[in-house]
Parts: C-alpha cells; sequence; structure tokens
C-alpha cells in the first residue's frame, strides 16, 4: 500500500500482477505482454506481428544491456529483425536469430536471478507449435521485467 498526494491509499500491484509498459533503468522501458496474445496474434497476422515483437523485443534487450553496460543482450535490434524477415527466406539468417534471441533472454533472465527458459522446449515448440515458441520466449522475458522492476534501478556493472 502506498499513500497518494490526496492522502488516500492506494494498492500497488505485486510484481506478479505488473504488466504493460514498466521502467527498468532511468529513460529503459519494456513491455509486459501476454504471451497468450503473442502466440495467437503471430497466427491472426499470418506473422506480421512478429516481426514488429522481434524488434521490439530484441530493442528493449539492447537498451537494457546498454543501462548495463553489457553486449551481452544485444547491440542491435534492426539487425536482428532483418534476420527473422527477409531473412527466413533465406532460412539460416531466421534461425540463428532465433538462437541468438533466445540467448539474450536467457541473459536478462539470470541477470535478474531467474531461471533462464529452457532451451530443448524451444526448440520442441518451434519444430512442434511454432507460435507457442513466442509465447514461451514473452514469458521468459516478462519473468525478467518483472524483477528488474522489484530489483529497481541499479547502477551499471562494470
Amino acid at each position: 500500500m502506498s499513500v497518494s498526494s490526496s492522502g488516500q491509499a492506494t494498492a500497488v500491484a505485486p510484481p506478479s500482477q505488473i504488466s504493460g509498459p514498466v521502467e527498468l533503468a532511468p529513460g529503459v522501458s519494456a513491455k509486459i505482454r501476454n504471451p497468450i496474445m503473442v502466440a495467437i496474434l503471430s497466427v491472426i497476422t499470418f506473422g506480421i506481428y512478429i516481426v514488429y515483437w522481434w524488434y521490439s523485443v530484441n530493442r528493449e534487450l539492447a537498451d537494457y544491456g546498454r543501462a548495463r553496460n553489457t553486449n551481452e543482450l544485444g547491440d542491435s535490434p534492426a539487425k536482428s529483425t532483418l534476420a527473422v524477415f527477409p531473412g527466413m527466406l533465406v532460412v539460416i539468417p531466421a534461425l540463428w536469430t532465433g538462437v541468438t534471441t533466445a540467448l539474450r533472454i536467457q541473459a536478462a533472465q539470470r541477470m535478474q536471478g531467474k531461471t533462464p527458459i529452457n532451451g530443448w522446449l524451444a526448440l520442441v515448440l518451434y519444430l512442434v507449435i511454432f507460435p507457442a515458441l513466442f509465447g514461451y520466449m514473452q514469458s521468459g522475458l516478462n519473468s525478467a521485467w518483472r524483477a528488474a522492476v522489484e530489483a529497481g534501478p541499479k547502477a551499471p556493472t562494470t
């Protein structure tokens, strides 16, 4: 509970229920998205949403990495997005950016002390239920972003 400027007590949502845009560090924001909607929108839009989502996720990771003074979370969301589309026409760039983005998500989770997403499960989802892979990746990001908000802004590591 916190007290607003009008003197009324307001409830603060626990980190597990935080949704929408969150501030990870000064000037660095990310969005906690519904993993099920990510999977559904990837199907409904015939993959167009995934191009937008992929860019947004990689931008959030790169921004957070810059705030933490690490290149482990990537440096160019545009390169990753171009590898997805039109890179998927060549296949290898799309597969490679899928692996590297999953590794970045795992690194973001480790930074927050969370158990990283399972790479083998991600591979099975990729092979069996492709849209579910994006929801799984988003759920991993959500746990990292919620933990970052709960921990509060930290000084960059060097």
